[in-house]
């Protein structure tokens, strides 16, 4: 007996019922093993942060014709499209090395929507993800902080992460809301497509464009803050004298960087909004459009 090999991608109609079998074994999965995967989702999201904070950091040095040296700026259209590119490996983690992501898992309400799922589970589910997720992304931003590696190359890349940080808790509420709603519409979009896929491959080349499109468009992702806001919290509170030397600034620069306004700015807006844009413009559209109950035909 041999195996098939297809080149084509499933059709939307069975990406939807896919999409509703897969909500079903996530709602059902035991509550510790849930916990553990959303442990490494939260991790796995943390080291695409990383990776997008870490290259978008600095500047060009070039050299003049009479010998002098200048700084040049990054581009910012350019800096946040690498930024994005190199961001996507945190939800390829999560898809192809297994792994339970919250903003990803708002597509349950496809099951739920069915009846295929209760809404006590639904909840238990977001609830248990979210908190492990929470506690993946916070691990690694305080490993990190060991690492010291935010004072590599004079300094610069912790500036990035403090100036991430700091931009993303001075939000509106309803900002944050916004720009959360449309940042889940498009993690949700990039799981959507992956339910096409038949390879590795595949799931890979349908997650960069829109995760690349979400971080370039400066969106918000609650997961993501988990990691950037805390690094920033951490190393406004911790760096030694000679790194704020470096970097020309004190902690007074960085005022947006409290607790409060990371919960209240930042992650609960953001959170609502990310409920939102995966719930409503992901999985309830493709709920109607294909699983929807419809009256038999005479």
């Amino acid at each position: 007996m041999t195996n098939e090999f297809h080149i084509d991608a499933l059709l939307p109609a069975d990406m939807a019922t896919k999409a509703e079998a897969i909500g079903v074994k996530k709602a059902n999965l035991d509550l510790l093993s849930m916990f553990a995967l959303a442990l490494l989702a939260g991790a796995f999201i943390a080291l695409g942060a990383i990776f997008a904070s870490s290259v978008s950091s600095g500047a060009f040095v070039v050299t003049t014709a009479d010998g002098a040296t200048a700084t040049l700026a990054w581009p910012t259209g350019w800096q946040r499209l690498l930024s994005g590119l190199v961001f996507s490996l945190g939800l390829i983690l999560v898809v192809v090395g297994g792994a339970e992501l919250f903003t990803g898992n708002i597509l349950i309400v496809m099951a739920w929507a069915n009846g295929k799922v209760s809404t006590q589970r639904l909840g238990l589910n977001w609830l248990v993800v979210y908190a492990g997720n929470f506690a993946g992304a916070v691990a690694t931003a305080i490993l990190m902080l060991w690492t010291r590696q935010y004072e590599f190359s004079s300094g610069q890349l912790g500036l990035q992460a403090l100036t991430i940080a700091n931009a993303k808790s001075g939000l509106d509420f309803w900002q944050a809301v916004a720009l959360g709603i449309l940042c889940n519409a498009l993690v949700c979009l990039a799981v959507w497509l992956t339910y096409s896929a038949r390879s590795t491959t595949d799931k890979i080349l349908a997650i960069v464009p829109p995760i690349t499109a979400f971080v370039a468009a400066g969106f918000e992702h609650s997961i993501a803050n988990m990691y950037f806001i805390p690094m920033g919290m951490l190393i406004k509170a911790t760096a030694a004298s000679s790194f704020w030397e470096a970097i020309h600034k004190t902690p007074a620069d960085f005022a947006n960087l409290t607790m409060t306004n990371f919960l209240v700015r930042n992650l609960i807006p953001v959170t609502i909004g990310n409920i939102i844009g995966g719930a409503v413009l992901v999985g309830a559209v493709y709920w109607f459009i294909y699983l929807r109950k419809r009256p038999q035909a005479e």
